[in-house]
């Protein structure tokens, strides 16, 4: 399907001249040779990229990308500006708009399309969906800024070493940085007012994690810890911020993986409210699979403290043994030196509440 490009231009020779190059080049482009015109037939087309010229009369191209902008179906459209003018501020002023990119006329055919196609390339990969909070974080920063990007950006940072069952931070704990895990397994998790714990997220190698604190400019509202012997770089927040917020589409799109993580916490909290202790031990172990299950492993086993995956489960540590215990006389789990193994994953998943 081809892509559909809108072209805001007023001078008719560079209006034709753009249209034929972008049309040879296998898109669908439509034409306004106003502000206004261009924005009722974005409003109308809903283009993959919008080209519009800066110096028109009437609503001038700063006009059309502000009313844009502030429409939220055209507000992530890639915007080009198209001008000759080339003064530094004019420019500058486009950027901080919220502009993609800037073309200066005169140009020639290959720098229009490579800031066309580089531009349109960037949106698809803004408009993925991306696993989970943590699990996506790393993919969406190299589809975002290129290849080897997370190393790049991982290049240099201090890497701390942990030994297993050692804090990494406390609730309540004022953020200056996020974490990353090159090595190892951390728990998330709340503290009650006695003491009582509930393990809120399981991370592991290749997971970000505080950075909703950071960008709230809040104390943690949880604690980290590690479940085994960690490897973890810390990223200082002025070098995050640096690379999350350097563009309004990367940010928006951050911030969609950041509502997916709320929204899985807010449903595991429904479960802890609704299920059985039994169905909560199921998922707390299908949990554990789906986190740290090696693809060569035909079956998951895993050593976890015993008060760990009470906590996960949200129930005391006795009445996890009992139904671990229960578990294992049904043949669905196996328990050896301290390690459980999953042997039927298809009754575990079939539990009633």
């Amino acid at each position: 399907m081809k892509k559909k490009i809108l072209l805001i231009e007023d001078n008719a020779d560079v209006r034709e001249n753009t249209c034929e190059i972008l049309e040879l080049a296998n898109f669908e482009v439509f034409s306004a040779v106003d502000g206004q015109e261009g924005v009722a037939l974005a409003r109308k087309e809903t283009p993959d990229l919008i080209i519009c010229d800066i110096m028109m009369p009437g609503l001038d191209g700063y006009g059309v990308l502000h009313l844009l902008s502030k429409d939220p179906a055209m507000s992530a459209i890639p915007f080009i500006f198209l001008t000759a003018k080339a003064e530094r501020s004019d420019m500058r002023k486009g950027m901080d708009m919220g502009a993609d990119d800037y073309i200066t006329k005169p140009f020639d055919r290959t720098e229009l399309l490579n800031a066309v196609e580089s531009r349109i390339k960037k949106a698809e990969i803004l408009k993925k969906e991306y696993d989970k909070n943590f699990d996506g974080l790393s993919t969406f920063i190299s589809d975002v800024a290129g290849d080897n990007a997370l190393k790049k950006f991982l290049d240099g940072k201090k890497i701390n070493h942990y030994k297993k069952k050692e804090t990494i931070y406390l609730e309540g704990n004022f953020p200056n940085g996020l974490f990353y895990i090159n090595q190892g397994k951390v728990k998330i998790f709340k503290t009650h007012e006695y003491g009582k714990e509930l393990i809120t997220d399981l991370l592991k190698e290749g997971d970000f994690f505080a950075y909703t604190s950071l960008l709230e400019e809040k104390p943690y509202s949880e604690s980290a810890e590690t479940l085994e012997d960690s490897e973890i770089t810390f990223i200082p927040k002025d070098e995050f911020f640096n690379l999350i917020f350097g563009n309004v589409a990367v940010t928006r799109s951050f911030l969609k993986i950041l509502t997916k993580g709320v929204v899985d916490k807010q449903e595991k909290l429904v479960d802890l409210a609704y299920s059985s202790v039994r169905k909560r031990t199921a998922e707390a172990l299908l949990l554990l699979q789906e986190k740290y299950q090696n693809k060569e492993d035909a079956q998951f086993s895993m050593a976890i403290a015993r008060d760990d995956l009470a906590n996960i489960v949200g129930t005391a540590t006795e009445s996890l043994i009992r139904t671990l215990s229960d578990f294992k006389e049904e043949k669905l789990i196996e328990i050896k030196s301290g390690k459980i193994k999953i042997l039927d994953e298809k009754k575990l998943k079939n539990l009633k509440g």
